[in-house]
């Protein structure tokens, strides 16, 4: 049996393309070539063809794509014909601007519960929601059929909340900072580490002054 094999990097592209696409469609745009939406998110053409050819043929030789259909096509790609209810556990700064952020329910995800074991922070609410203890969880995510958690607590409670997560039924996991967790086959886990990030850009910065003769403009 043939596996589809999609690299990581393509799905992220496919997210920034179907956001393109969505702003396009807001301003009346109904028609655009491979051409006009790699210009648009800072890639080549080539690369949006080679993309979009993982999942099918799309769009018309000489025409383009039409744009209503590629997002929807794009949404059913990437999980988004339905919203997904989510969890943050750690209701310190970062969860507490995680549940802020107006963009996840833009996007379909829906965050239905906040959690801390801190019992100043136990009870307060953020936007509208109110910050539970940590034992709430299994129900919290029995009630709404969670499948998605993100963790942003202290790094050396990482592996702990990981686990009272998976053993609730959670299937992907969102975490911050260098902490490796350790999970079941089954579930899904992706990292981000703003260090890291920070440390890309000063590579770039510091090999730009130091080999200003071979320096090209990355692609980050």
């Amino acid at each position: 049996m043939k596996v589809l094999r999609v690299p990581e990097a393509t799905i992220g592209r496919l997210s920034v393309y179907s956001r393109y696409l969505e702003q396009l469609d807001k301003n009346g745009v109904t028609t655009i070539s491979s051409g006009e939406i790699a210009k648009g998110v800072g890639v080549s053409p080539a690369q949006v063809r080679k993309d979009l050819a993982y999942f099918g043929e799309f769009g018309t030789r000489g025409v383009g794509y039409n744009v209503k259909d590629l997002i929807r096509y794009l949404h059913r790609i990437l999980g988004l014909t339905h919203p997904w209810p989510v969890v943050v556990v750690g209701a310190g700064n970062l969860g507490t601007a995680l549940c802020a952020y107006r963009g996840f329910r833009d996007r379909g995800f829906h965050i239905v519960g906040v959690f801390d074991n801190d019992l100043l922070k136990i009870g307060k609410r953020i936007q509208d929601l109110e910050v539970l203890p940590v034992e709430k969880i299994p129900e919290v995510v029995k009630e709404h059929g969670v499948r998605i958690g993100i963790i942003a607590v202290p790094q050396q409670a990482v592996q702990e909340v990981a686990n009272i997560l998976v053993k609730s039924g959670v299937e992907a996991l969102l975490t911050f900072g260098s902490v490796a967790v350790r999970v079941p086959p089954h579930v899904i886990v992706r990292n981000i580490d703003l260090t890291i990030k920070l440390e890309i850009l000063t590579f770039y910065l510091n090999f730009r002054e130091t080999h200003p003769a071979t320096w090209l403009e990355p692609n980050i």
